[in-house]
């Protein structure tokens, strides 16, 4: 029993906390930071104001993740972002593919509390920042509202990753709100006061069908008329959740200390919603319907964005520019909306979209003004026309990957976040980020640890080009269509295609290329050929006389013609892909971007992928045959298809697919790092979508490890991750190793993207 007399005043219990680095906010960005500085050996302490992690995608706002993938809706191809936010992702497939947010919010719980460097503290608010001198934050204070606890949090170095700034705010960094004019940094599509400076808040609803009538009183707050709503026509009873994104408000308001009155607001908005499809008359299916759940608080889109040594800009996006100082990518479209929300005349975004992905700077990522703050999500220093890229999750979270690296760097060196610019320092930012899975276009591993690089590689098979076969769909080209193929520097090998014409009619066929070899973009035209096309079944020879001065893909391209079917193949390839000159209107995807006056964006045709059980490759014969599957791509240091597969592929018809790594001598080997194809180009999207696949068929869902003596000593047999590291507690003295793949279907055949071995 406890019994204290009475007193004057009380003071809340206290608990200090050290560490190296401290991470406020715990959405994806603090996720991915904290889990990546922890793996890199450094003490982190996680502070989260909410009893759950991950923000804007968490249980309780529901936001898909998405990111340079853009719903599979643009040419980014192989474009999902890599390290610890493509593990998060990989394992949601895995364990959740119907996307119950729930079970993403265990996923993320879990990841961070495996970490034995990472104390995590759960509902707690950091409310003081205490500063050593005017550039140095010596500390925090935080409340943990559940504990009635008081928290001291002291490191050398922090990470604002709150999505407001609470700390580099308090701290005195220089910040924006608002945009930018577009004589500032020469942004053409810098938005005008009419359009509005900022992107709102949205809050979600979910329904459920209860299979018996129910009916639905709406609260006194409701919105009365669901006519003050423009776009009320767009809503129906299937949608739901972030499918109605354009739930938005208070671009108008102060987003950050309006956040309540704005959340007020969407509230009206969403009831009254509810009530106009419950009982306006105009939704029949909707009398068995119920709300399951609405959102207590309101996803945020913008709000602080803090400077920087260097300032994101629309160019950067557009123009894909590069930085020596790359450690990430974007590739989401420019997404600006309108500041008066779902109350606005004007379509509920404004996306233009660039040809590719683009880098991004490691100078955006900390402040210019205070000494050892780091900046993640949202917040990093861009412009608000930048901003409206840079701004999705897995952006953010793949940005703040590269801080919670530079935060080890800086630990290891007692350095400070700006000393990583120098160039031999930036250098190791760079491959120390490839080696934990980070992609950082045009950068490639350069590991001189990594032993498989004096190793002889050998391969019981491997795969060559030469026949995707016509055992697939037979489906009509009512939208033009396109086969990408790799190739290296030269000519165009001969192809043959399988059509089926319902009368006699002409078909064009069309080679194209990116104008820039790493990009996925079919805006060069090298040829053009129309056949004549007879009724019924045939076979078409296509010969092209031109010729590749780099190695990149090439799209043979089979213009719309609904009187013509195409024969399409069931085999699946890393690396291989067909691609559709289709809509996807969720991202502002009409087949072809066509701004209509100088705004600074490029126009160009749309060629997007078929999401599976669709999206087979084209039926082809190929001669010669394209060999680009070797077993040397496995140490050319990139881990993803690129310009050109960058994996060893093994054939089709191989039992046993095998990789062999030789060495002259025996080497005592303490790790092994897997690279494995889990198809870069699925968003895996964290809610709504339901997946038909809980793992890339191109991955191998099994592997042995062997030694010289043919004795096993790993085998795993549930693998879907891209990255599998085999930890030995006693090293191993071997001078063979064979890695032995078990595909996960038969109409993909094993690949691995890279082998990395250590020793002692």
């Amino acid at each position: 029993m406890i019994h204290e007399q009475a007193t004057d005043k009380r003071t809340l219990k206290t608990i200090r906390h050290t560490a190296d680095l401290i991470v406020v906010g715990g959405g994806l960005s603090g996720v991915c930071c904290a889990i990546t500085a922890a793996r890199a050996g450094i003490r982190v302490v996680l502070v989260q104001d909410r009893p759950v992690l991950g923000g804007n995608s968490s249980s309780e706002v529901r936001l898909w993740v998405l990111g340079a993938t853009s719903h599979m809706g643009n040419n980014n191809r192989w474009a999902r972002e890599g390290g610890v936010i493509d593990e998060l992702l990989l394992e949601n497939l895995y364990r959740n593919p119907e996307g119950n947010p729930l079970i993403f919010d265990t996923i993320l719980l879990e990841k961070v509390v495996l970490e034995p460097n990472i104390t995590l503290l759960l509902n707690t608010a950091v409310y003081e920042v205490e500063k050593a001198t005017t550039d140095t934050i010596s500390g925090l204070k935080a409340f943990c509202s559940q504990n009635s606890t008081l928290y001291d949090l002291v490191a050398p170095l922090f990470c604002d990753a709150s999505g407001d700034g609470i700390v580099a705010f308090q701290a005195g960094a220089a910040f924006r709100m608002g945009a930018e004019s577009r004589d500032e940094f020469g942004e053409k599509f810098a938005p005008s006061a009419e359009y509005g400076e900022l992107l709102g808040h949205s809050l979600y609803f979910y329904t459920k069908d209860t299979g018996r009538p129910v009916r639905f009183v709406p609260p006194a707050y409701a919105l009365d008329d669901i006519t003050k709503i423009p776009r009320y026509k767009r809503f129906n009873a299937q949608e739901y959740g972030c499918q109605l994104w354009w739930i938005e408000y208070g671009g108008r308001l102060d987003t950050v200390h309006d956040t309540e009155t704005i959340k007020w607001e969407l509230w009206k908005v969403v009831y009254g919603v509810w009530n106009y499809i419950k009982n306006s008359g105009q939704f029949p299916e909707a009398e068995t319907m119920t709300l399951e759940w609405v959102g207590q608080i309101p996803g945020k889109r913008e709000s602080r964005r803090f400077e920087g040594d260097y300032m994101l800009r629309q160019q950067d996006v557009v123009e894909q520019r590069t930085h020596p100082d790359a450690v990430a990518f974007g590739g989401w479209s420019i997404d600006l909306h309108p500041a008066d929300g779902i109350f606005s005349e004007k379509p509920g975004c404004n996306q233009w979209h660039s040809k590719g992905i683009y880098q991004i700077p490691y100078r955006c990522l900390y402040s210019h003004n205070i000494a050892n703050l780091f900046l993640a999500g949202r917040i990093i220093s861009a412009s608000h026309v930048a901003f409206g890229s840079s701004r999705v999750m897995a952006t953010g979270a793949h940005v703040a990957q590269a801080v919670g690296m530079a935060a080890a760097l800086c630990t290891r060196n007692q350095s400070l976040p700006r000393h990583l610019t120098a160039p031999a320092q930036m250098q190791q930012l760079q491959q120390e980020l490839l080696k934990a899975g980070q992609h950082i276009p045009g950068l490639q591993l350069q590991d001189e640890k990594n032993l498989v690089g004096q190793a002889t590689l050998t391969a019981s098979s491997e795969f060559v080009l030469s026949d995707l076969p016509p055992d697939g769909p037979l489906l009509a080209l009512m939208q033009s269509a396109a086969q990408m193929l790799p190739l290296p520097t030269g000519p165009i090998p001969a192809l043959t295609a399988f059509v089926t014409a319902d009368r006699n009619t002409t078909l064009t066929v069309e080679l194209r290329r990116s104008s820039k070899s790493f990009n996925h973009t079919p805006d060069v035209t090298l040829e053009s050929k129309t056949l004549m096309i007879n009724k019924g079944r045939q076979e078409i020879t296509l010969s092209f006389d031109s010729h590749l001065d780099e190695p990149q893909y090439v799209f043979v391209t089979f213009l719309k013609n609904e009187h013509i079917q195409l024969q399409y193949s069931q085999l699946r390839v890393t690396g291989i892909v067909s691609v559709f000159n289709k809509i996807n209107p969720a991202v502002s995807n009409y087949g072809k971007q066509e701004p209509t006056e100088d705004i600074g964006v490029d126009t160009f045709e749309f060629w997007c992928p078929e999401r599976r059980p669709a999206g087979q490759n084209m039926a082809l014969r190929i001669s010669p045959g394209i060999r680009l599957f070797s077993p040397e791509n496995v140490r050319n240091g990139i881990q993803r298809p690129t310009n050109q597969p960058n994996a060893w592929v093994a054939r089709q018809n191989d039992s046993n697919p095998t990789l062999t790594v030789s060495w002259p001598e025996k080497q005592r080997l303490s790790q092994v790092v897997l690279s494995f194809d889990t198809d870069f180009d699925h968003p895996l999207e964290s809610v709504i979508m339901i997946h038909p696949e809980t793992v890339s068929p191109f991955c191998a869902c099994e592997f042995i490890l062997c030694n010289d003596r043919q004795e096993r000593i790993a085998h795993q047999t549930d693998n879907h991750q891209s990255r599998t590291i085999i930890r030995f507690a006693n090293p191993i003295e071997t001078s063979i190793l064979t890695i032995h793949l078990k595909p996960q279907t038969d109409h993909a055949p094993a690949s691995l993207m890279e082998v990395r071995c250590y020793g002692e």
